[in-house]
């Protein structure tokens, strides 16, 4: 059976970065940014996504596009006679089904917000009614369950129509609606009423800050996020680079899906950081600001109902991206293991995800008395755990090693498929570079992070 191809380039770049920007982007790196230094830890930041992020992604790449086939037997096609390989294969596809067992959970979350804030559900509530809100949320399990079931049943059933008809057109769709949306955003923000001081607060390089933090932290936060926030080591870029032409070169593809990743996250603070400031709210990290901070300062905006309305279907469409990518990988390793059609392999791995999902949403009620990683954690951090802590960095890594040194792909053959067609190539002086920083890097961040 002769392999699908994607119709654009287009289509390929949104897809890709479809897969990079998620959740994490939105309410991650504007909190960082604003507590590190703010426009010097952007800078700090695309240094370590130039020297870090976009040389895996490079790889990841080259593996898909030279093999065409899914991270699941990518390996036995670019060196059958090196056995051992296509282990991390498997671990490929063990860590994209991970990942949507919790990630499924809180794009659900984000779907149950944007209804909520249609509804007017938080219209008048005081701060402490909003927090309420979300509690009662995460307490229920059949509200978690709908929006869940929703967001697993559509994401298959899009992957199911094809990867031209369905995922690109889809993608394209909702990826160009969501740029739209944020920029809509972003301008109502910054011209709110002392929103101008929260931009100051979020871009202006502040040493000050940084130094009070640390340079050393601010370095490894930057370094962090830099390295997490493409979705890096578990195969979810080199399936779409197995589904290119040879027309573009990789390292100058890896340079536009690292830009739009950045323009995203750095866009997601200028609809932040002047709300907040302009009603006098501090900023908090993690889901706290996106389910309690964000609804009340909504609340106290003119035509509040319909900014959040749009925030909130702004971050369905970031979860859903990730949701549509990761399920194409899954399905298209289970394609390359079984033989099956792509109707066949929706319809099982929609019943999988559905039952392999339940975990999580139960970690956060029913089964809330499992803390596996100590008092007040739940199923989600652990799994979330595995997959940040030991997939993505040490997938990476053998990403890393299999194509600069020889006794895996080695790097002439990584170079030659990397450099196919125009645009920007990798250079040989970049050899020492990879083969041997690059891998001590990666290895630094894992060991930071699990320590």
């Amino acid at each position: 059976m002769e392999r699908e191809k994607l119709g654009t380039r287009m289509g390929f770049i949104l897809l890709s970065a479809g897969c990079a920007i998620g959740i994490g982007n939105v309410w991650k790196f504007p909190y960082l940014t604003g507590q590190n230094g703010g426009g010097a830890f952007v800078l700090v930041y695309l240094f370590f996504l130039a020297i870090l992020g976009i040389p895996v992604m490079t790889m990841e790449f080259s593996m898909g596009r030279a093999a065409a086939k899914s991270p699941v037997m990518m390996y036995q096609k670019l060196t059958p006679q090196k056995k051992g390989w296509h282990i991390h294969g498997g671990f490929c596809l063990v860590g994209n089904i991970i990942l949507m067992m919790f990630y499924t959970t809180v794009a659900g979350w984000m779907l149950l917000y944007f209804y909520k804030m249609a509804a007017g559900t938080f219209a008048g509530a005081d701060p402490e009614e909003v927090g309420e809100i979300f509690n009662n949320m995460l307490a229920s399990p059949k509200q978690m369950m709908i929006a869940m079931a929703i967001i697993v049943v559509f994401g298959f059933f899009v992957c199911s129509l094809g990867l031209q008809s369905g995922i690109e057109r889809v993608t394209k769709i909702m990826m160009v609606l969501l740029l739209i949306i944020m920029v809509v955003l972003a301008v109502n923000s910054i011209f709110l009423p002392g929103g101008r001081e929260g931009l100051s607060f979020y871009l202006k390089p502040d040493l000050d800050r940084m130094k009070s933090i640390g340079f050393k932290n601010v370095v490894l936060a930057a370094m962090n996020q830099a390295f997490f926030t493409l979705s890096l080591g578990i195969g979810s870029m080199a399936i779409f680079g197995s589904y290119i032409g040879k027309d573009h070169s990789l390292l100058g593809e890896s340079v536009n899906v690292a830009l739009l990743d950045t323009f995203v996250a750095i866009v997601s603070g200028l609809i932040i950081f002047p709300a907040c400031f302009a009603y006098k709210v501090e900023p908090g990290a993690g889901p706290g600001l996106i389910f309690v901070t964000l609804p009340n300062i909504f609340n106290h905006m003119p035509l509040g109902r319909l900014w959040g309305s749009l925030f909130f279907v702004f971050m369905t469409f970031a979860a859903f991206s990730t949701v549509i990518a990761v399920f194409e990988n899954i399905m298209a390793c289970i394609m390359d293991l079984t033989g099956w059609d792509r109707s066949r392999t929706g319809l099982v791995c929609t019943v999988c995800m559905l039952l392999l999902s339940m975990p999580c949403l139960l970690g956060f009620n029913i089964w809330s008395s499992i803390q596996p990683m100590g008092e007040g954690s739940g199923i989600m951090d652990l799994e979330d755990f595995i997959v940040s802590n030991i997939l993505l960095p040490g997938g990476s890594l053998l990403f890393v090693l299999y194509c600069t040194w020889n006794f895996g792909w080695g790097w002439k053959a990584f170079k030659e498929e990397a450099n196919r067609g125009e645009g920007l190539k990798v250079a040989e002086w970049m050899r020492g570079y990879m083969k041997v920083v690059l891998p001590i890097i990666v290895i630094a961040v894992m060991c930071v992070n699990l320590i």
